[in-house]
């Protein structure tokens, strides 16, 4: 059995999360610069069996397209080529940043660990992967 991967992919900053072997846990694994994704997924695909990659689908409250997908669909195109044996689904991620946000907060992190970029992009890849999850129940 595989793994499920998500991404929350920012021009800067990408969020990765992961699923166990088994896929009943959702795991935040890294925040990586986000030209390195694809180097940083090689390598991952190489040691681990992915099943399926999700990227999160940035919406506005009227479903359409949010200003961010103009980076998002090359790269989601990008990743299409690199991994053709491995489908990417797409998820809607309204609101994960603010959610992944909150979600901090309630876990009691100090003030700088709250204002981590990097911790709210890994938070939101695991909201995405979470999200993508209940869905295919």
């Amino acid at each position: 059995m595989g793994r499920i991967v998500a991404i929350d992919y920012g021009q800067k900053r990408t969020g990765i999360a992961v699923t166990d072997e088994l896929k009943i846990i959702a795991t935040g694994l890294t925040t990586i610069r986000s030209m390195d994704v694809l180097t940083f997924l090689k390598d991952y695909t190489r040691q681990n069996l992915v099943e399926c990659i999700v990227v999160g689908e940035p919406k506005q409250m009227n479903y359409s397209n949010s200003g961010s997908s103009v980076y998002i669909e090359p790269f989601v195109r990008t990743l299409k080529a690199a991994f053709p044996e491995i489908p990417v689904d797409r998820v809607d991620e309204r609101f994960t940043s603010l959610i992944a946000s909150r979600t901090i907060r309630e876990a009691g992190l100090k003030k700088k660990a709250r204002q981590d970029k990097a911790l709210v992009d890994t938070v939101s890849a695991t909201i995405i992967l979470q999200s993508y999850m209940e869905m295919m129940k």
